[in-house]
Parts: structure tokens; C-alpha cells; sequence
């Protein structure tokens, strides 16, 4: 008959970094390379998406409307999601390749090494999309300002304010704060 007699025992190789996870490195790896996964599942589906529509809007009948700028932004935005699309699905195949040779350690820093590069393909192709469709639908001036405002907000929330949270934390708990 099993008692709960408090928190399990320590591992031997455990490593309690302050935390409270108590896990071993190939834990760690192990849910590293699992928040990776998850986060190329959200980025995925929107990569997808745009890409879709933009390879589509060279079928509609005003695509013939499109001046020379706008046809260079067309097939720039198009490359970049396509290979920004790819970059989304490469994680998984360098996975494959290195299952089981013991190689986490490397796969997931390829790994996290590939969804930044995603992160930064997404946030080119949203503010090149804004700006297409403002300056085809208003003015140049117009796409110009959406591509800023675009700019702005991805650099706003998708890095200045994560990095200085956590600075101000690492200022605050030094001890607190380390990657992995």
C-alpha cells in the first residue's frame, strides 16, 4: 500500500537549479526540445496561412495592377514566407536525422537556432504584407506608415519588452534567472 511521505526522492544526477524542477539534464533537454515543438506548432499554422495568401493573390484579376515596386515587395514577401515555411518544418526532419545518436544537446540548440530565424522570417513577411496591401489598396505612403506601425508593435512586444523583463528580473534575482 503506497503512503505519500512527502516529495519524492532526489535523483542521483538531478540537477535542482533553484527552480524546483529537480530534473536531469536529458530532462531538461527533453522539455526544452518539447517547448520548441510547441512553439513552431503556433508559429506553423500563421506561416502557412500567409504564405497561402500570398501565393494566391497572383491569381486574382487586379494582380496585373501591381507596379514594379509592388511586384519586387510581391515576390520578396513570397520568397521569405516560403523559405520561412520551410525553416517551420526543418526542426522536425533534424530530429529524424539525429534520433538516436544522442545528439539532443545539438538538436535542440539547431532547433531553437531554426524557430528564430522563423520568428524573424514571420515578422518580415507581416510587415512587407501590411505594407503591400496599404499601398496597393491606399498609397506608398500609406504601406510605408503599416509597415512601420507593423515594425513598431513586432519590435515592441516580440523583443524590447521581453528582454528588459528580463533584465529588470535578472537585476532583481541573479541567482533566479539563467537559461534552459
Amino acid at each position: 500500500m503506497a503512503t505519500d511521505n512527502g516529495p519524492e526522492p532526489r535523483l542521483p544526477d538531478a540537477d535542482d537549479i533553484g527552480d524546483g524542477r529537480r530534473e536531469t539534464e536529458s530532462e531538461r533537454l527533453d522539455r526544452n526540445w518539447a517547448d520548441v515543438l510547441q512553439e513552431l506548432r503556433v508559429v506553423q499554422a500563421g506561416t502557412q496561412i500567409l504564405t497561402a495568401f500570398l501565393l494566391a493573390i497572383a491569381f486574382q484579376p487586379r494582380f496585373t495592377e501591381l507596379d514594379q515596386f509592388q511586384l519586387f515587395l510581391y515576390l520578396t514577401l513570397v520568397s521569405v514566407s516560403i523559405v520561412t515555411t520551410v525553416l517551420s518544418l526543418l526542426p522536425v526532419s533534424t530530429h529524424r536525422i539525429m534520433f538516436g545518436h544522442l545528439l539532443k544537446k545539438a538538436t535542440v540548440a539547431i532547433g531553437d537556432r531554426m524557430l528564430r530565424a522563423v520568428l524573424v522570417g514571420v515578422s518580415l513577411s507581416m510587415i512587407g504584407t501590411a505594407m503591400l496591401i496599404f499601398d496597393f489598396v491606399i498609397s506608398r505612403q500609406a504601406g510605408i506608415i503599416a509597415a512601420l506601425v507593423v515594425a513598431v508593435i513586432v519590435v515592441a512586444f516580440g523583443f524590447t519588452i521581453p528582454l528588459a523583463v528580463r533584465k529588470a528580473v535578472s537585476r532583481l534575482d541573479s541567482d533566479g534567472v539563467r537559461k534552459g
